[in-house]
């Protein structure tokens, strides 16, 4: 599939007045105004009543006059959903939903929305990227490559470049997405030749390759955020590319790469196929796997976080509470509270006021308290019996909203 240039969206909020088409489950809206256009595919903001979070709306034309007559393209754009919709990583773009909508010729992929837009376009937008950044973004592509690539059988990406890596510039998180050249490695090397020329293994052209055509690739993604340079940037058409490439004439923007060990690392990519290593050689390649102090202690804090508001005991069961995942409801879900709720089982949160809305939110809950001045405790306890909220003396929330259903408070 053809790569979008996201537009930074704005707040989106939800305003049903705004809204331009709903899903076939109603749970989906999008608005009218498009974040990013592609060849034959747009992607709009939008809104999942569910979850009460913003998602991206990718609408491809199926029948589009330039490029999607054919059923096999059809059954291409289908397969990328599925795919998508099957994987499970940090790393990885989430597909909540996909569906053909047979009466307007259409594909409809609903995934996460990236505040912050693809790596190329943040890179566009803020200049070179220092070495510490590089550093912590690349670690995250190569986990969700390693991902990938461990998959049974093996997921190559086959178009990894700036454009099809997102960031969340809020979380710092990074994921990679737009699987549309994406396929599985099948007994015996891959002969298809797709991609983008700027990233596109030298080995591409012999018509073998494997998944470290992705770590070439992936070295070439981070020659773009060091130079701000498109790889090969010095061709004027794919023919100049391949010479280049087939003649093992490595892109001028190499040489421009003031930091060493950045350096180092993308040669490291870029080398025959033979001794390219893969993402789990990378990952434990001393340029990914140390970690400065700052690192070392955002970490700390992290996890302390975690085990100190992590755990929501029930009468039955765990629910273990991921932090961190504003756009990303985990197990403690709107959901998950309701059914609790629904058939009258208590639950108790272990942890300070502050990681209790930190939860609630991220749990994309609606979440209202009247009092400002809650002080820092220990525990809250919510009856689903009574219908009360109450904790320790001392913590109070006067209104809590789930999914429609007001609780109040002491």
């Amino acid at each position: 599939m053809n790569s979008i240039g996201f537009l930074m969206p704005q707040k989106l909020g939800f305003n049903e007045s705004d809204v331009s088409e709903v899903s076939p489950c109603k749970r989906f809206v999008h608005y009218k105004k498009i974040l990013g256009r592609g060849a034959f595919k747009d992607v709009y903001g939008g809104f999942d009543r569910v979850s009460n979070t913003e998602i991206a709306w990718c609408q491809i034309c199926i029948e589009d006059e330039n490029t999607m007559k054919s059923s096999s393209n059809e059954e291409k754009l289908c397969f990328e959903a599925v795919l998508l919709k099957s994987l499970n990583h940090k790393n990885i773009m989430k597909c909540f939903s996909y569906w053909v909508d047979k009466k307007n010729n259409t594909i409809n992929l609903i995934t996460e929305l990236f505040s912050s837009g693809s790596l190329r376009y943040y890179r566009q937008r803020n200049g070179n990227i220092d070495a510490q950044t590089i550093k912590n973004w690349g670690r995250q592509i190569l986990q969700g490559l390693q991902y990938l690539h461990e998959q049974n059988p093996r997921i190559i990406h086959r178009d990894l470049k700036g454009d099809n890596i997102f960031i969340d510039i809020t979380t710092g998180e990074v994921k990679i997405g737009d699987f549309g050249l994406a396929t599985f490695m099948q007994e015996g090397p891959l002969c298809t030749v797709v991609g983008t020329p700027e990233y596109m293994a030298p080995e591409y052209y012999d018509e073998e390759y494997n998944e470290l055509v992705d770590i070439y690739a992936f070295g070439m993604c981070l020659l773009e955020l060091a130079t701000s340079e498109h790889p090969y940037s010095e061709c004027t058409n794919p023919a100049q590319i391949f010479k280049k490439v087939t003649a093992g004439i490595q892109p001028l923007a190499l040489g421009k790469v003031k930091d060493p060990e950045v350096k180092e690392i993308i040669e490291k990519c870029l080398v025959s196929a033979s001794i390219r290593p893969s993402a789990v050689d990378l990952l434990n390649d001393p340029f990914f796997s140390s970690k400065n102090p700052m690192e070392i202690e955002m970490e700390r804090d992290n996890e302390a976080q975690l085990n100190n508001s992590s755990l929501i005991s029930t009468s039955d069961s765990a629910l273990s509470v991921e932090q961190g995942m504003v756009q990303s409801p985990m197990a403690f879900t709107v959901d998950s509270i309701s059914s609790l709720f629904a058939v009258g089982k208590q639950f108790q949160y272990s942890g300070s006021k502050n990681n209790l809305e930190k939860v609630l939110r991220a749990s994309s809950s609606v979440y209202e308290s009247s009092t400002s001045e809650v002080s820092m405790n220990s525990k809250v306890t919510f009856a689903s019996s009574s219908g009360e909220v109450h904790g320790d003396p001392g913590f109070c929330i006067s209104r809590l909203t789930l999914s429609g259903k007001t609780l109040e408070g002491e």
